[in-house]
């Protein structure tokens, strides 16, 4: 077959490898220029490179126009392979190859469409993640499955962790649907689209903690902003800290959420939770955090007084 791949950052780029591994022709691709968001910066191996030093016809866009459908037109693929493509590819492109168009998806579709799944699904404290690919239809993420593979999340899996876990499997899961597609198979299944969710895309100001939040879920979030992503952050008298490790507490304590409280093992508890007041709530206990200059501190040693409030803004 000869194959188009829309793709964009490590995602993209282990999704090109697969298909420069596979027997079919990979006849161009398409790649986002490279982005200052924070996000983006990350886990951004070049698919551009990657294609030039195979050789491969590089088209550099944000969004498709009428110059790249010219362009696929020409090249006359008979699949277009899309993973990490982060803005809307139009019918008038996903439908024209012949097999059509296989996107490929980080998450168990139909679960978290959109942005950031793997962080999403941590924070809602999911028990796997994993990779989707999927044919594409008029829906963002809604077409007929192809071929799913999962991970189990771990009780102190990062999304850092989860990232490397799930990555992995796309060289796999693209190979495998390349296969089946080339055999002519068409028995997709059908998403249920009343188990669907679809998710916008992070920014800094997801990572701000509610300390009116359970302690566990505040626990997922700091996992869930490991480094390198953007750290979940708060703000102790006056100054913005990033909590980059923590704990649920083995006690429970009560009183006004955002408290620093009390030295718990290796950390300082934080009274955490909305009904905090009745004193039935596990706390947060706090074990490392990042001031904004960089420094890293264990919480003993940053927090060496007990009391004042850890807050959102």
């Amino acid at each position: 077959m000869r194959v188009v791949m829309f793709g964009y950052q490590t995602w993209g780029h282990r999704t090109l490898r697969a298909l420069l591994d596979s027997e079919h022709e990979v006849a161009l691709v398409v790649t986002h220029p490279k982005s200052d968001h924070a996000y983006e910066r990350i886990w951004a191996d070049s698919v551009a490179d990657l294609a030039t030093e195979h050789g491969v016809e590089v088209v550099l866009a944000n969004r498709p126009d009428e110059a790249l459908t010219a362009k696929l037109r020409e090249v006359r693929p008979d699949l277009i392979v899309a993973n990490n493509w982060r803005t809307w590819i139009p019918p008038e492109i996903f439908t024209l190859p012949t097999h059509g168009t296989l996107n490929v998806h980080d998450s168990l579709l139909p679960a978290y469409a959109g942005f950031s799944p793997l962080i999403w699904a941590l924070i809602n404290g999911e028990q796997e993640v994993g990779v989707t690919a999927h044919m594409m239809d008029g829906e963002l993420d809604a077409g007929p499955i192809v071929r799913q593979k999962a991970v189990a999340v771990g009780p102190r899996d990062t999304a850092t962790d989860l990232f490397h876990s799930t990555v992995d499997l796309i060289e796999p899961l693209v190979s495998e649907s390349l296969a089946l597609i080339a055999e002519g198979h068409t028995d997709w299944t059908p998403q249920d689209r009343t188990k669907a969710s679809f998710f916008h895309k992070r920014s800094l100001e997801d990572s701000r903690i509610d300390w009116n939040w359970p302690a566990a879920d505040i626990e997922r979030l700091v996992r869930a902003q490991s480094d390198p992503y953007p750290n979940a952050y708060a703000f102790y008298r006056g100054e913005r800290i990033r909590i980059l490790a923590a704990s649920v507490s083995e006690g429970r304590y009560g009183g006004t959420p955002g408290r620093v409280f009390i030295p718990e093992g290796k950390g300082v508890v934080i009274v955490a939770g909305a009904d905090a007041r009745f004193g039935r709530n596990h706390g947060l206990a706090i074990e490392r955090v990042r001031t904004d200059d960089g420094t890293d501190y264990a919480a003993a040693d940053y927090f060496t007084k007990m009391g004042g409030y850890l807050t959102s803004h």
